[in-house]
C-alpha cells in the first residue's frame, strides 16, 4: 500500500519536483540529438531499468515511474527515441511515427540499444538490467528481448504484443512479464496468441496478467480509461518482478 500510495504522490507533485530530480541526457544517433532522462542516484553503481514511454515520447508517467523506481534503488533511464524534433503533437502524429518505428523494428531496436549504454553509463550494473515500456514503449520492451538485448528481464505494460509473422521466433531468453488490460481493443486475440507461441516455442521464462474492466492505458492517471484499483495493482506487480530479478 505505501507503495502505490508514493506512486500516485509522486504523479501529483511531478512538475514541481522533476527538474530537481531527474537529469538531462542528451545523446546522439548518428547527427539526431536524443534527449533522455536519467535518475539523481546515476553513478553508484546500482540495478538499471530503462523506461521505454507511451506514443507521445517522454510523458508524466514515465516520469513518475523512474522517480518511484530511484527510491526503490534503481537508477532509471527514460528513453528518447523519436529524437530533437520528432516529438508528437497530437495522436495523430503519435500513431504515425509509432507505427514507422512498429514496421521498421530494427530502427527501434537500435534506438533502444544506444539508451541501454546510456543507463550503463549512468553506473547502472550491467548484469542487472530491466526495461520497462508502456503502449509504444511495451512493445519496444518485447523488442528488447527479441533482440536478445543482455537485459535480465522485461515488462510491457499495456504494450502491443504484435510482431511481423515473417519475423522467425528467436528464442526469447529474458524473463517476461506482460501487464494486459483485458479490455485492450488495441490487441486483437491473434496477437495475443501469437505472442504466447512465441515465448513458448524459446521456452521463455514468461507470465502474462490480465487486469479487469481495463482499456489500454488504464495505468496513466491523465487517461480517461485509469483504473486506481488496477493501476496500484500493476505497479506492485511491476515491483515485484524488478525485486525478483534485479536483487
Amino acid at each position: 500500500m505505501k507503495r502505490t500510495l508514493i506512486f500516485l504522490a509522486l504523479t501529483s507533485i511531478l512538475q514541481t519536483v522533476s527538474a530537481q530530480t531527474l537529469k538531462d541526457i542528451p545523446y546522439q544517433d548518428g547527427t539526431q540529438k536524443l534527449n533522455g532522462l536519467i535518475t539523481s542516484n546515476a553513478g553508484q553503481e546500482l540495478p538499471g531499468v530503462l523506461i521505454l514511454p507511451a506514443w507521445k515520447g517522454i510523458d508524466n508517467e514515465a516520469k513518475a515511474a523512474a522517480l518511484e523506481l530511484e527510491k526503490q534503488g534503481y537508477i532509471a533511464f527514460i528513453a528518447d527515441i523519436y529524437g530533437e524534433g520528432n516529438i508528437p503533437a497530437d495522436n495523430g502524429a503519435a500513431a504515425k511515427i509509432a507505427t514507422k518505428y512498429r514496421q521498421d523494428y530494427k530502427a527501434y531496436q537500435h534506438r533502444i540499444s544506444l539508451a541501454l549504454d546510456q543507463l550503463k553509463k549512468g553506473g547502472a550494473l550491467p548484469n542487472k538490467i530491466a526495461v520497462i515500456g508502456y503502449c509504444f514503449g511495451g512493445t519496444g520492451a518485447l523488442e528488447a528481448a527479441r533482440a536478445s538485448f543482455p537485459v535480465v528481464g522485461v515488462i510491457s505494460i499495456h504494450g502491443g504484443l504484435a510482431k511481423d509473422p515473417n519475423r522467425p521466433n528467436t528464442g526469447i531468453k529474458a524473463k517476461i512479464l506482460v501487464e494486459h488490460p483485458a479490455e485492450d481493443k488495441s490487441v486483437s486475440k491473434e496477437d495475443y496468441d501469437n505472442l504466447v507461441k512465441e515465448m513458448n516455442a524459446g521456452k521463455t521464462d514468461w507470465q502474462i496478467i490480465t487486469y479487469a474492466n481495463c482499456g489500454h492505458t488504464f495505468t496513466s492517471p491523465e487517461s480517461p480509461e485509469y483504473n486506481e484499483v488496477m493501476a496500484n495493482r500493476a505497479w506492485n506487480h511491476t515491483l515485484l518482478f524488478l525485486d525478483e530479478i534485479l536483487k
